[in-house]
């Protein structure tokens, strides 16, 4: 389960790759600045610099801890860049994740652009911040879920879970969305 999740969301972010390469497989060189959606654009840039570096700078210890998730994360690499992953300090197999989307850098518009190929797309706000829940396979009844929020307009930050067991595992979305308020308030500097 904790294998299919993880690639669920790993799926869902190289999606958004696609959008970044030409048709012949090359990157295209920019000529302007990327295009961002009007209705995406966020109300203040979060101070996101240290997220690219460490994910796990998107929560406080503190934070953490408050959401019952044990501490410190641990920055694991992947294919779309390196995500945090907490434990659950009540059950091993419980985890949350915290995923930079480095390699796009038009925020929520480049997550809106698979809007197809998502099982489900929901808009929100998390924090006064323009977010959707979204992912290419709707695995939110067996502890998966997929929040991504924009902190800058140029970034969007997923927010995911693997949740095996305990009361989340059938409705894992608030406990994600939980977590992405705590980022926002974190790189706000109000945590």
């Amino acid at each position: 389960m904790i294998r299919t999740c993880l690639a669920a969301a790993t799926v869902a972010a190289a999606t958004l790759l696609t959008g970044c390469s030409s048709s012949g497989g090359t990157a295209a060189a920019p000529s302007t600045a990327p295009s961002i959606d009007p209705s995406l654009r966020v109300p203040a840039p979060l101070a996101a610099d240290a997220l690219a570096g460490n994910p796990c700078a998107g929560l406080s210890d503190g934070q953490a801890s408050a959401i019952g998730l044990a501490t410190p994360g641990e920055v694991i690499p992947g294919q779309t860049g390196s995500r945090c992953q907490w434990q659950s300090a009540a059950h091993d197999a419980n985890k949350i994740f915290i995923s930079p989307l480095a390699v796009q850098d038009n925020g929520l518009t480049g997550v809106y652009a698979t809007r197809g190929a998502s099982k489900y797309f929901e808009p929100t706000t998390v924090a006064g911040y323009p977010a959707v829940y979204a992912d290419n396979a709707d695995l939110r009844p067996n502890g998966s879920c997929a929040l991504w929020v924009g902190v800058t307009d140029q970034l969007a930050v997923g927010v995911t879970s693997s949740i095996l067991v305990g009361p989340n595992a059938t409705n894992p979305c608030p406990i994600v969305e939980e977590v992405a308020v705590a980022m926002v308030q974190h790189l706000k500097g109000d945590a």
